[in-house]
C-alpha cells in the first residue's frame, strides 16, 4: 500500500480558513490527510475531531495524533448526536467531509471494494455493521439489483447485469462478480466501451453506495453540520460521484436562498432566512498536476459555504 495523498488539501483548507483557536471537525478522517494538516495549521489551542465510520483506519491513525485532536467511531451522519456527547453544540471553525470509498479500502482485497483483486463481497466502510454486498448481490429480486445498478451507477445496461447475476447466484467473491458484468457488457455493447474503464466500475460502485446508504448518509450529515455551525463557520465537501455533487450543490443552493415559496406566489409566506453563504459558485476541481500525481483526484470536486449570522 502506497502513501496516503490527500486530494484538494491545500484547497480545503484554505476554504475552512482554518484559525487557531476555533473547534474543527473533519467527518472523514481515513488516513489522516486533512485532519492532520488541520490540526498542524491550527495549532493546540484547537480541539479538532476526526469521526470516521471505519475502525480499522482510526485505529491506523491512532499513534500519530497530536492531543488536540479526538477520534471518533461513528458514521459522519451521526455528526451532531456524537458531538453532543462529547458537550460540543456548535462548530465555530468548520466541518470538512472528504466522500467516497478511500484509497486503503480500494487496496485491501479482503474489504471487498476492488473488481481487480479477489475478496469476499463485503463493501461496508464500518465492518461492525450493516448488510454486505453478498446478501444484497445474493438475496435482493432482479428487478431490485437493477433499481440498484442504474440509480446509483448510472449503468444502461442495469437490467441486462442484474439478470446475470440472478442466474449466476450464489456469487462468493469480487472477480466472480466482475467478470459476470464485464461478460455481459461485452455482450450487450460490442465493443462500445471505454478502454480505460473497467466494465465492472459503475456496478462495484452502486453496490458500494446501497451497502453503505451513502446518498442517504449525505443528506442528513449535510442537515446536521449545517445547524451545528456557528455564524462564520465553514462546510467544505469533496464528492468523487454526480450524484453526491448534485446533492451537495442543491443543498448549498436550498440554504443560500432567502424564500423558497413557488416561484408563481405573489407574497411570501414561508419565512424563509437564508442559512448560508456559497462561496464557491462553480466546484474547484484538481489541477494538472495533481492529477498527474494521483488520479483518484480528477474526478474530485469541492464545494463550500459559510453560515450565516
Amino acid at each position: 500500500m502506497g502513501p496516503h495523498t490527500p486530494v484538494l488539501l491545500n484547497e480545503s483548507l484554505e476554504l475552512l480558513r482554518v484559525t487557531p483557536g476555533k473547534l474543527y471537525v473533519d467527518a472523514t478522517a481515513g488516513a489522516g490527510g486533512h485532519l492532520l494538516e488541520i490540526a498542524r495549521q491550527c495549532g493546540s489551542a484547537s480541539t479538532v475531531y476526526g469521526i470516521d465510520r471505519d475502525a480499522d483506519a482510526l485505529a491506523r491513525l491512532q499513534p500519530g495524533v497530536p492531543d488536540n485532536v479526538k477520534l471518533i467511531h461513528a458514521n459522519y451522519s451521526e455528526i451532531k448526536e456524537k458531538l453532543i456527547e462529547y458537550g460540543v453544540t456548535t462548530v465555530d471553525g468548520g466541518i470538512l467531509a472528504d466522500l467516497g470509498v478511500s484509497s486503503m479500502q480500494l487496496d485491501e482485497p479482503e474489504r471487498g471494494f476492488s473488481f481487480q483483486k479477489e475478496g469476499p463481497l463485503d463493501m461496508r466502510m464500518d465492518r461492525t455493521r450493516g448488510d454486505t454486498a453478498e446478501y444484497i448481490i445474493n438475496t435482493f429480486s432482479e428487478r431490485d439489483l437493477s433499481d440498484i445498478i442504474y440509480r446509483f451507477g448510472e449503468e444502461r445496461y442495469s437490467k441486462q447485469i442484474a439478470r446475470s447475476i440472478v442466474h449466476a447466484r450464489p456469487i462468493k467473491n469480487t472477480l466472480q462478480l466482475s467478470e459476470i458484468v464485464a461478460r455481459t457488457l461485452r455482450k450487450f455493447q460490442r465493443g462500445r466501451f471505454d478502454p480505460s474503464k473497467h466494465p465492472a466500475t459503475r456496478t462495484f460502485q452502486a453496490l458500494r453506495m446501497a451497502v453503505n446508504q451513502e446518498l442517504q448518509c449525505l443528506e442528513k450529515f449535510l442537515e446536521d453540520s449545517a445547524s451545528l455551525l456557528g455564524p462564520g463557520g465553514r462546510l467544505v465537501i469533496i464528492t468523487f460521484h454526480s450524484l453526491e455533487d448534485r446533492l451537495v450543490k442543491q443543498f448549498f443552493r436550498t440554504k443560500a436562498q432567502s424564500c423558497i415559496c413557488p416561484p408563481r406566489q405573489p407574497l411570501c409566506t414561508c419565512n424563509h432566512k437564508a442559512e448560508l453563504l456559497i462561496i464557491t459558485r462553480k466546484p474547484l476541481v484538481a489541477g494538472e498536476q495533481e492529477v498527474l500525481a494521483n488520479v483518484r483526484s480528477r474526478s474530485a470536486k469541492l464545494r463550500a459555504g459559510e453560515k450565516l449570522a
